[in-house]
């Protein structure tokens, strides 16, 4: 339909300065219409013949996993990224072929769009240039490209809810708005007496004169619960850790943000509890993506938790690389030293050992002495065998998995924590996100022909390095905020020449050398397991990459540990020097 004289095109801010004459032009080949909640403005998969742009309402977009990848906003264009690789005719007699959206766009709350047909666009752009340019900027900070965070991406709109009478919404709320505000944000807290049966113009009112806003509701059928939950950008159910979850825990697809399963669950723990249920169990009752923890009334909890509301949470990602992979401990003291919090942590092969250290909540003195014991004193890999599935029999790792992380729970861990590990019975990454820490880290850091694999019902997982050793995507899929990645693993192995050119036999190699070191063939496997044909694989998604200089290291030097770390120290603190992340995520 012909767009109506409200809303109209000049309600873009993109378009704000286009003439009249090239306005009313374009305006030819547009659409306004109305789309409701949870219904798709397009699918992975569709043709591209449009570009859209948002009115009113709030708009959310998915990867091609359906992954959330951020908020669209009143103002904001949808569809750009499909229509420019399908080619822009500026003349005007050209054919263009269409390209498949990758991603899919959903309506978080109801909506108005106008739609601009390609013709129509290229019209635009044929008669005012510079509209390539504000669209190229929008790209580019959409991609992370343009130095500036995208901040209309980020959920502004957060409903919490109560799983029990006993908690008290309201004082977590102001936990959370106190934190918030050091951020310099605005928050406003409505609960059901302040927003209960208001037309959706209070709520885009409060939108528009706050940075957050936070709903607080309990569960049940009431009006305000359905209405809360419906307004909601990002859904918290808040659970103690000494109940069980009912199921179902809420009535079904009450809200678009339920639907699309844009819920967390924080687990209250009040100190003294009796555990009732394993923390998975809530997680699914609640259909949520993450379990976050808040430990008593701790303020660090409450600050690490507005991080994650804000957008200024800081995840690490931590690369494989053998022995290089100690080099991740001076990171980490290095950005500790900074004064830069880390809130999500994950890595493959022994980058993931390392973020489950910073995971189970050590600190550097308890990281050194423990890694020093499992890895340093003694090769992990000394348990040589008749190779059948393995050159060792992966004793001596379990037996220090087993001694260094024991019956841990990846969902209990106090940072949300991942570890990368390949299935080699589907082909592609597994995540581990719950279950056994320990035998998530024996997956990861299962070299093919090293190590055993691991099997787990009909799959067959070993090390996470073989598809992606800097699994950054992962976090940006984890949450909003920064990441810092420390990478080992695109350094050339330095593997000695000699030892393949004039090779000893095996009870050569023992003579000489013993059953401490390693034998030529595990730097082999290693190098050949995890090489890659673009070594930056990964590092355009971070905010930070650390990249310590370790040319005299081979990844099977367990001994080298001191002059790795001290590498990954120096590196680090070389990286974070004109990082711009302490001052948005550590407010004074």
């Amino acid at each position: 339909m012909r767009i109506p004289p409200n809303p109209s095109l000049k309600t873009i801010p993109l378009l704000k300065d286009v003439s009249q004459r090239a306005m009313r032009s374009a305006g030819k080949d547009a659409r306004w219409f109305s789309l409701p909640a949870g219904q798709p403005l397009f699918l992975a998969g569709e043709l591209a013949d449009s570009i859209f742009f948002v009115v009113s309402g709030s708009l959310g977009a998915f990867g091609a996993g359906n992954e959330f990848i951020g908020h669209i906003r009143p103002g904001e264009p949808v569809g750009e990224m499909a229509l420019f690789l399908g080619g822009t005719d500026l003349n005007g007699d050209g054919v263009i072929e269409n390209k498949p959206h990758t991603g899919s766009v959903y309506a978080l709350r109801d909506s108005e769009v106008i739609a601009l047909s390609r013709i129509g666009w290229n019209r635009l752009v044929k008669s005012e240039p510079e509209l390539l340019e504000g669209m190229i900027r929008i790209i580019l900070r959409r991609l992370g490209r343009s130095g500036k965070r995208d901040q209309a991406a980020l959920p502004k709109v957060y409903t919490l809810l109560a799983t029990s009478p006993t908690i008290d919404l309201r004082y977590r709320a102001r936990a959370l708005r106190e934190e918030l505000m050091k951020f310099g944000q605005k928050v406003a807290i409505i609960d059901e007496i302040q927003g209960d049966e208001k037309p959706a113009g209070f709520f885009d009112e409060l939108e528009h004169n706050n940075d957050t806003v936070i709903l607080i509701a309990a569960i049940g059928d009431s009006s305000w619960f359905r209405l809360a939950t419906r307004q909601a950008d990002r859904i918290w159910v808040l659970a103690r850790g000494d109940a069980r979850p009912s199921v179902p825990l809420m009535p079904e697809e009450t809200s678009p943000a339920q639907k699309l399963k844009l819920v967390d669950v924080l687990l209250l723990h009040p100190g003294t509890e009796r555990r009732a249920a394993n923390p998975e169990d809530w997680r699914a009752a609640a259909g949520a993506q993450r379990l976050l923890h808040w430990y008593g009334d701790e303020r660090q909890d409450a600050m690490r938790l507005a991080r994650v509301m804000a957008g200024r949470s800081v995840g690490l990602v931590l690369s494989g690389g053998g022995a290089r992979g100690y080099s991740h401990i001076g990171a980490i003291r290095a950005i500790r030293e900074k004064g830069i919090p880390i809130d999500f942590a994950g890595g493959s092969s022994m980058g993931a050992v390392i973020a489950a250290c910073l995971a189970m909540g050590w600190d550097d003195n308890e990281i050194d002495r423990r890694i020093r014991k499992a890895f340093v004193e003694s090769s992990p890999l000394g348990d040589y065998t008749l190779p059948v599935v393995g050159m060792v029999k992966g004793k001596r790792v379990n037996a220090r998995l087993q001694e260094h992380f024991g019956e841990t729970d990846i969902i209990d861990l106090k940072i949300p924590f991942y570890a990368l590990s390949t299935n080699l019975t589907s082909g592609h990454v597994h995540i581990h996100r719950s279950g056994s820490l320990r035998q998530a880290l024996r997956a990861t850091i299962s070299l093919p022909g090293i190590l055993p694999p691991v099997v787990e019902g009909d799959d067959i997982l070993v090390d996470g390095g073989v598809l992606d050793n800097f699994p950054v995507e992962t976090m940006r899929d984890t949450h909003q905020g920064f990441v810092i990645g420390s990478d080992v693993s695109g350094q050339p192995e330095g593997l000695n020449r000699e030892e393949f050119a004039r090779p000893l036999n095996f009870f050569q190699w023992v003579a000489r050398n013993g059953f401490s070191q390693p034998p030529p063939i595990a730097g082999l496997l290693m190098r050949a397991a995890t090489v890659r044909n673009d070594p930056r694989l990964g590092r355009d998604l971070a905010d930070v990459v650390i990249l310590p200089e370790l040319p005299g290291i081979e990844l099977r030097d367990w001994t080298a540990y001191d002059d790795a770390v001290e590498a990954g120290y120096v590196a680090a603190r070389a990286a974070l020097e004109t990082s711009h992340i302490p001052a948005l995520c550590c407010p004074v």
